[in-house]
C-alpha cells in the first residue's frame, strides 16, 4: 500500500470474501473517504446479509453509496450504475472516493468505458427470462449464439447465466454482436491512469475457509429470513435472484433440501464464483497493484 497516491480515487477489486470492504473502510477512516459499491448484487434491497453488505455501524460512520437502493424486482444495468457513480463523484469533491466490489463488468466499464448498447425491449427481456426459467434454456441461448455470433460465444463465461442472457438479448434486440458493440466504448468515467487500482489476490486454499465461515455466519445472522421474505413471489430469472446461496436456501425452505446440504451447495457455488473472479482478474487486471493475501493470516 506504500505506492498509493492518496490524491487519486481508489478502486478495490477481489474475489468474494477476500476482505475488500474491510480494506475500503480502513482507507476511508484514514483518508476521509467515501465508499461506492461496485457489486452487482449488493445494490438490491432484499440482500443485506446474503451479499455481506456493510452493516449499520459502518454506514453510520462512513458514507456508503449504491448499497441496497434497488428493488429486487427491478432490472439494473451497468449503464445505470455508471450514471449514478458519476452523480456521486460530483457530490463528494474534496473527499477520497473508494470504489469497491467484485463485479468485473462494472469495474471495466468504470475504467475503460462502456459500449452504448440500446435498451433491451421488454418483449426480448421476457423471452430471455422465460428461456432461463427452463432447464434447457441456457443451452438454447448458447446454441443460437454459436450459430449467429461465434465471436461472443467464444468469449463469454458460458457457465454464467447473466452473461449468456446479456449476449443473447443484445443479438436478438439489435441484430449486432455484443462483441462488436463492445469494440466501440464511450469514454471512461475514471480512466485507468487516474486511479489507484488495487486487486486482492486470494488463493483457493486461503479463501475457502473464509467462504465456509462467512456463509455459516450469514445463515446464523438472518440470511434465511431474507430468502423467506422473497419466497412468495420468487422468480429465479430476475437478476436479484442470482445472489449466491439464494437458490440453495430457497430449496431448503421449500422442503427440498436439508439445511446442511443447502449450506454445502451454497459454499461450493461461492467457491466456483470466486474461481471465475480470479480468472477474470488475472486476464484483465495485470497492471493493477496486486496484494497477495496468502501471506496474511486467514482470520
Amino acid at each position: 500500500m506504500h505506492n498509493i497516491d492518496y490524491e487519486k480515487p481508489v478502486v478495490i477489486a477481489g474475489p468474494t470474501a477476500s476482505g475488500k470492504s474491510a480494506l475500503a473502510i480502513a482507507l476511508a477512516r484514514a483518508h476521509d473517504g467515501v465508499i461506492i459499491n461496485a457489486d452487482a448484487l449488493q445494490v438490491y434491497d432484499c440482500w443485506r446479509v446474503l451479499t455481506a453488505r456493510p452493516g449499520p455501524e459502518e454506514t453510520r460512520e462512513i458514507p456508503h453509496f449504491l448499497y441496497g437502493h434497488v428493488n429486487r424486482r427491478t432490472a439494473y444495468s451497468v449503464g445505470q450504475w455508471l450514471r449514478e457513480v458519476a452523480e456521486i463523484l460530483s457530490q463528494v469533491k474534496g473527499r477520497m472516493p473508494i470504489i469497491v466490489g467484485g463485479t468485473g463488468l462494472y469495474l471495466s466499464a468504470l475504467l475503460h468505458g462502456l459500449a452504448e448498447i440500446p435498451a433491451i425491449p421488454v418483449d426480448v427481456r421476457r423471452q430471455s427470462e422465460l428461456l432461463l426459467s427452463t432447464a434447457e434454456g441456457r443451452a438454447r441461448m448458447l446454441a443460437e449464439l454459436h450459430d449467429n455470433d461465434l465471436k461472443t460465444w467464444g468469449k463469454i463465461d458460458q457457465n454464467n447465466p447473466a452473461r449468456v442472457q446479456r449476449a443473447w438479448e443484445v443479438l436478438r434486440a439489435t441484430g449486432r454482436s455484443l462483441s462488436d458493440w463492445q469494440e466501440d466504448p464511450t469514454l471512461a468515467l475514471l480512466p485507468r491512469g487516474s486511479v489507484n487500482a488495487i486487486c486482492l489476490d486470494a488463493p483457493k486454499d486461503w479463501l475457502t475457509p473464509r467462504i465456509k465461515r462467512r456463509f455459516q455466519a450469514m445463515v446464523e445472522n438472518g440470511a434465511l429470513d431474507e430468502v423467506r421474505a422473497a419466497l412468495p413471489d420468487w422468480n429465479p430469472s430476475l437478476p436479484s435472484s442470482r445472489a449466491i446461496g439464494a437458490a440453495e436456501l430457497m430449496s431448503h425452505l421449500r422442503g427440498e433440501l436439508p439445511l446442511a446440504t443447502a449450506i454445502e451447495r451454497a459454499v461450493i457455488a461461492t467457491r466456483q464464483y470466486a474461481k471465475r473472479q480470479r480468472s477474470w482478474f488475472r486476464s484483465r487486471m495485470g497492471d493493477w497493484t496486486h496484494i497477495d493475501l496468502s501471506t496474511k493470516p486467514c482470520e
